[in-house]
């Protein structure tokens, strides 16, 4: 299996190559469109800032590949936020694959602290992504900046400050704004589900 990981501006790729490997599969890091779209599967992860990501995504017209997928795609952290259709960090234009904003938390009491970042458990699994977990099973997280829930593209649920989406699909685009690469093995049953698809 051909597995592609998309190479931009964005941090944490290598924690994500090195899951990947573990599961015992060699992938591509590249932002060439011809591996990219020959890929099996493609991975489209990252940390980083929506609105200097999308400039290197447009800058190399990846944003269109990247929408024009076929394959099965699984965004990762930034990667969710970029798959959808606006961002309010940077007041950003994403690449549109869901139709849906992406919102910065607000704090509402003192403990509410920006970003969230640590464990956080999941409830109301709705994807083959899932396979093999239970409700409440728990998942790494590190953002200032969530999906919110959509009643036909939410496949997971977290609550911070208010309930949003852990995950969503479109298609044959998943994703996760949680880390699986770093969510233990968790997170690598839904590496390996997604590789799986």
């Amino acid at each position: 299996m051909k597995v592609a990981i998309v190479k931009y501006n964005a941090g944490n790729i290598f924690s994500v190559i090195n899951a990947v490997k573990r599961l015992g599969i060699d992938p591509l890091w590249t932002d060439n469109a011809e591996e990219l779209l020959s890929a099996d599967k493609v991975i489209f992860p990252g940390q980083g800032e929506a609105s200097h990501a999308m400039a290197y995504l447009r800058e190399r017209g990846l944003d269109n590949v990247i929408r024009d997928m076929k394959q099965p795609v699984l965004g990762i952290c930034i990667g969710q936020q970029l798959l959808c259709k606006h961002s309010e960090e940077g007041n950003t234009d994403c690449i549109g694959v869901f139709p849906m904003e992406v919102k910065r938390f607000q704090p509402e009491r003192h403990e509410d602290k920006i970003p969230q970042m640590g464990w956080n458990s999941l409830y109301d699994l709705k994807s083959p992504l899932f396979k093999g977990l239970k409700e409440k099973d728990f998942v790494y997280f590190v953002h200032s900046y969530y999906v919110p829930l959509h009643e036909e593209f939410t496949i997971a649920k977290t609550d911070f400050i208010l309930p949003y989406s852990a995950a969503i699909n479109k298609d044959n685009f998943y994703s996760t704004q949680f880390h699986p690469e770093k969510s233990g093995s968790v997170g690598e049953t839904i590496i390996k589900n997604f590789l799986d698809i």
